[in-house]
């Protein structure tokens, strides 16, 4: 092994492109990051963010885009390797993070999931529907045990 695994080589190749955009004169820069999922030759997950300017860095959970920085705030004080290592609770904790900033439910989110040596599976509507009321009615409980818990001290 070269310890250098492919989304790494690849995450670099990107962001060396976008950055030589951005320094020559007459080229006009690259203005989106994006987000680079893979898995190394061991198994283990790589997510990657490039952004226009060229940097790049790994994550282990990320958003970009409008409202990202809400996103990023929750799954930053949320994630842990154990919710990373079962896809429910990891599809779960996207959707919570997701309804902070998305309204109307399931409507406005659509959901990929990659697992290793499997094709991208996208969920469909009525699946993140489900997946929505499932979170929320979660979230509901949650809020209204804190309530009483409040009340009792």
């Amino acid at each position: 092994s070269s310890g250098i695994n492919a989304e790494y080589g690849i995450a670099r190749h990107i962001a060396s492109v976008k950055q030589h955009f951005t320094q020559r004169p007459g080229l006009r820069p690259f203005g989106l990051s994006a987000l680079i999922v893979g898995f190394d030759y061991d198994g283990s997950a790589h997510l990657y963010q490039t952004d226009p300017s060229g940097t790049f860095h790994e994550w282990k959970a990320n958003a970009i885009g409008r409202n990202g920085k809400t996103v990023r705030e929750f799954l930053e004080k949320h994630y842990t390797d154990e919710i990373a290592a079962s896809d429910e609770a990891c599809i779960k904790l996207t959707v919570r993070a997701l309804l902070e900033v998305v309204q109307s439910g399931g409507k406005n989110i659509e959901l990929a999931v990659m697992r290793r040596g499997k094709a991208l599976e996208i969920l469909d509507t009525k699946t993140v529907e489900k997946l929505v009321e499932e979170t929320e009615a979660e979230r509901d409980a949650e809020a209204e045990a804190k309530k009483k818990a409040a009340g009792k001290s």
